[in-house]
């Protein structure tokens, strides 16, 4: 199902469609503020396995990050946070980045590394935000890849849904996503180290 909602007014009854999909183990391709997104309530493990089989990968090495409407919700699922990394969490967030921290009991396993950390994203997306807001839960976050040499990314929600909506849910058509990536943070260690720069640039950690 492809469904169009548009990013600078979220239409609540399309937000609760989504929303209602996703509690019933649903899977969905949603827009991000890096690239479009590939995701499932994190409280739903054979909806994450379906995403790591979709992906091609072991659920055990996926290393999938999930999203969060603010940083009210990382308690539920991080060790606690060192002032210095939380202000800059603060300082960054929602934005493109995804930062891995060390992962408390409360996180689901499927969503762990074997290094016991989770990748926590808050995206300055209007559409992402509302989802979990309304759900409740986290969402998984991963990127649609292209097979395009060029473009790493697929860009266009009509051409994600022509190749995807028999094996996903939903679709969101938010309009051409982007085709740069989050950048990712590491902040599992004493030291901050920057795994990949992507769309958020790495100037303003400093």
């Amino acid at each position: 199902m492809l469904v169009k909602i548009y990013p600078e007014n979220p239409n609540e009854r399309q937000i609760s469609a989504v929303v209602d999909c996703l509690s019933k183990g649903g899977i969905i391709i949603y827009p991000t503020d890096t690239v479009y997104g590939l995701g499932c309530d994190i409280t739903k493990p054979k909806a994450i396995e379906r995403i790591a089989q979709i992906k091609g990968i072991k659920v055990e090495k996926a290393n999938f990050s999930f999203i969060c409407h603010d940083l009210s919700h990382l308690s539920d699922f991080t060790r606690p946070i060192p002032n210095p990394v939380f202000k800059l969490m603060k300082k960054l967030l929602p934005g493109p980045y995804t930062f891995i921290l060390p992962a408390n009991n409360n996180a689901p396993n499927l969503m762990q590394s074997k290094k016991k950390t989770v990748g926590i994203r808050v995206p300055d997306n209007s559409i992402a935000l509302a989802i979990v807001r309304m759900l409740g839960n986290p969402i998984m976050s991963t990127s649609i890849h292209d097979e395009d040499e060029i473009i790493e990314y697929s860009t266009d929600p009509e051409l994600i849904h022509e190749k995807y909506h028999k094996i996903v849910d939903m679709v969101i058509d938010a309009g051409f996503g982007g085709n740069l990536p989050s950048t990712i943070l590491d902040c599992s260690t004493d030291e901050i180290t920057v795994i990949r720069e992507g769309k958020g640039p790495i100037d303003d950690l400093y």
